[in-house]
C-alpha cells in the first residue's frame, strides 16, 4: 500500500515538491554559511519525493545552533516551501483519492518550517525511545 501511495504521490505533486527542495538546497549551497541549510533541504527533498513509510523523529543532541538555523531557514526557504505544501494539498484534496496525499502534505509542514533537530527515518528503523513527530 505504501508503494502505491508513493507512486501516486510522485505523480500528483511529489516531483514538484522535490524540485522545490532541490532548488532551495542549491541556492543555500551557493553561500558558505548556509551550506547546512542546503544539506537539510536535500534531506527533506528525499522525504518529499517518497514520504510514505518514513517518519520524522527528534534528533538527540541538537543544540542552540539548530534553533538559530531554524530561524534562518524559515525566513529564507521554509515559509515558501510550506506555501507550496499547502497549495499542493489543496489541489490534491479535490478528489477522494487525493485526500490521503493532501493529509500527508499538511503533515510535512512542521518539518518543512523547522528542519534542524529532526531526522527522517524509515518507519521500521525508529530507535527505541525516540520521539516520533510525524
Amino acid at each position: 500500500m505504501r508503494t502505491l501511495l508513493n507512486i501516486i504521490w510522485l505523480i500528483f505533486g511529489g516531483f514538484w515538491l522535490w524540485l522545490g527542495y532541490i532548488v532551495f538546497g542549491l541556492i543555500a549551497c551557493i553561500f558558505i554559511i548556509t551550506i547546512p541549510a542546503g544539506l537539510a533541504s536535500f534531506r527533506m527533498a528525499r522525504y518529499a519525493l517518497w514520504p510514505f513509510g518514513r517518519v520524522v523523529i527528534r534528533q538527540p543532541g541538537a543544540g542552540a545552533g539548530s534553533g538559530v538555523m531554524n530561524v534562518v531557514w524559515f525566513l529564507v526557504a521554509g515559509l515558501w516551501l510550506a506555501i507550496g505544501h499547502v497549495t499542493t494539498a489543496a489541489a490534491q484534496a479535490v478528489t477522494i483519492v487525493g485526500i490521503p496525499l493532501a493529509w500527508a502534505n499538511l503533515k510535512m509542514i512542521p518539518v518543512t518550517c523547522v528542519p534542524f533537530g529532526k531526522k527522517v527515518v524509515a518507519r521500521n528503523e525508529v530507535p527505541a525511545g525516540a520521539e516520533v513527530l510525524i
